[in-house]
């Protein structure tokens, strides 16, 4: 039998291009602002309407028998002109195309259409005068967030002259709180909704329920938006409606998300930061002068530590504790002022874990009443004592007072530590969670976080809020058995439903009749990850000079922000 009639073994596969609006509009050879896979009938009013499906036997068929004219105008065809994949056999770029989360979603709508109109609104609405003192204050907004993990801060708000998709997605994380009170609640909605699609459509595991919930943000979204047709920003007309193609991508996701799996790695982002690690970095690094072989140097390098690293882990040798000498010098390396990012990926599938820091801090006193009177909390050794009760007796009423004679007895040394590390589900990442007098040579700083409450509750129900005050481990006396802990106060939720606005939960600082803040210890066990907090400042304006440090301290209620990273998203609900 000849070679080539001899049974072979085929691989089928799926190949899908992301791409930006342009690209689009190239690739598949249309008219620009037409749908790449419909042809709407009433594209240049409303795009999102109905259209027939494109397909390349549809184009051809329509080439034999429309004119050139025809084919531009009601069907978005550039006549003559095929797309490449015309000539492949069993392939159709307008099954392949997937919109670009990174330009289409989060640098089209988010920043160059909703961002831009909500200004435009302050300039048609206000005097010149009035408009630009409410930009300011939604600039004061932004730059007194209190910092978080892996959240870039703005110091003077959102005036940049040239945007990257980074500052966009950071922006995205803070602007509903930074806006809500000085622009209609439709507007805030609108900025809700949009939020709502994207961290749906990053999640990593998208289920028939998630799909749900992608459609309503999309309708919510489509309803929400008329408000700046009322108030004069957008109108009927093709180039100031809604009949967007970056905004139209956001009707196919479901549609791609079934084809092709979660839009999470259908975003340009992803191949923007390889080029950070294969070019912009290594030009950093270089002398930026004929820096061409430098770089394939330093390139070549840090291919070989990383296969080093590879081939040292599968053998065994980075397993194992670190030596106790090289923990303390580890211990005495200041952090880098900058770094408030993650601590790398996590490889194992947990909902969360939160463990103390290795390294102790060792200048601080190491009996509870000195400790108290350290920090001046006078009641630690009590909380203390409460929480082991408590933990040794879990069906005691809490509600009730526990008799002196009963508390248990502490061996009389402690063990702090700053910060603890969050490790998050597979494919997430650790955080740092910060409790310190004095963050980056400054004012203290003190983070807080999820406690869970009831695990049988789904989303923010289960949870509470607490601020961390103070990280600390304490040995029972009888059994030296250590409890790793820590010194909270805690927030209680304003209402029984997220803000109808925002989407977002409310919590208030719990005081005492005394008006002094409640505080508590708690097991470490119980804390679920760390916890973002915006204040909550409604149509009041800022001071000017308002610090971002006393951001946590100075409002009587918070925004619980789910949109401060894709895991706040899944708890935080």
């Amino acid at each position: 039998m000849p070679p080539w009639l001899q049974p072979s073994l085929l691989l089928p596969f799926v190949l899908e291009h992301g791409a930006d609006y342009p690209e689009q509009v190239m690739l598949a050879c249309i008219v620009q602002n037409w749908c790449f896979r419909y042809y709407i009938t009433a594209h240049r009013t409303d795009l999102d309407g109905e259209g027939g499906r494109r397909s390349h036997l549809l184009t051809e068929a329509l080439m034999n028998t429309m004119s050139a004219r025809t084919l531009w105008d009601d069907y978005g065809i550039v006549d003559g002109i095929m797309p490449f994949t015309h000539y492949f056999p069993h392939t159709d770029i307008h099954e392949l195309i997937a919109p670009d989360l990174l330009h289409q979603i989060i640098k089209g709508t988010f920043k160059d259409h909703l961002v831009t109109w909500m200004e435009k609104y302050l300039d048609l609405t206000y005097s010149k005068a009035e408009a630009k003192k409410i930009k300011a204050e939604i600039d004061r907004r932004i730059a007194a967030v209190p910092p978080f993990p892996g959240l870039r801060r703005f110091p003077e708000g959102r005036g940049y002259k040239q945007w990257t998709g980074d500052d966009s997605k950071a922006l995205m994380k803070v602007i509903l709180p930074a806006i809500s009170g000085l622009v209609p609640p439709q507007m805030v909605c609108t900025f809700s909704a949009f939020l709502e699609f994207c961290y749906l459509v990053w999640r990593n595991i998208i289920n028939q329920e998630t799909l749900v919930a992608i459609d309503a943000a999309v309708a919510r979204f489509h309803h929400e938006r008329d408000i700046f047709r009322e108030v004069g920003v957008r109108d009927e007309d093709t180039t100031l409606g809604f009949s967007i193609p970056r905004q139209h991508a956001l009707s196919h996701y479901r549609y791609l998300i079934e084809e092709f799996g979660a839009p999470n790695g259908l975003c340009s982002s992803i191949t923007e930061s390889k080029h950070m690690k294969a070019v912009k970095e290594p030009w950093r690094r270089s002398r930026r002068f004929e820096a061409l072989g430098q770089m394939l140097v330093i390139i070549s390098r840090m291919d070989k530590l990383a296969a080093s690293r590879v081939d040292f882990k599968s053998r065994g040798m980075l397993d194992g504790p670190l030596s106790e000498k090289l923990e303390l010098l580890m211990g005495e390396i200041p952090e880098d002022a900058d770094d408030d990012d993650d601590g790398g990926d996590v490889d194992d599938r947990i909902d969360g874990e939160v463990k103390l820091a290795r390294c102790p801090i060792r200048s601080l006193p190491k009996t509870l009443d000195a400790l108290a009177n350290h920090i001046r909390v006078p009641e630690l050794p009590f909380l203390t004592n409460r929480f082991i009760y408590y933990h040794d007796n879990p069906d005691f009423d809490r509600d009730a007072p526990i008799p002196p004679h009963l508390l248990p007895t502490l061996q009389p040394e402690t063990t702090f530590y700053a910060p603890s590390d969050k490790s998050g589900i597979g494919g997430m990442y650790r955080e740092r969670i910060r409790s310190t007098a004095s963050w980056q040579g400054g004012l203290p700083r003190r983070d807080c976080v999820f406690v869970v409450a009831n695990p049988d509750m789904e989303g923010f129900r289960g949870l509470l809020v607490a601020r961390v005050l103070l990280f600390f481990s304490i040995k029972r006396r009888k059994d030296t058995t250590r409890f790793p802990s820590a010194l909270v106060t805690w927030f209680s939720t304003l209402g029984n439903e997220p803000c109808p606005e925002t989407g977002m939960w409310r919590v208030t600082p719990d005081t005492n009749s005394n008006g002094r803040r409640k505080m508590d210890v708690i097991h470490l066990d119980s804390v679920l990850r760390g916890a973002h907090l915006i204040g909550i400042a409604g149509e009041d304006h800022f001071p000017r000079g308002f610090k971002y440090t006393d951001s946590l301290d100075a409002f009587k209620a918070f925004y619980v922000n789910k949109y401060a990273d894709h895991h706040a998203h899944e708890i935080a609900f």
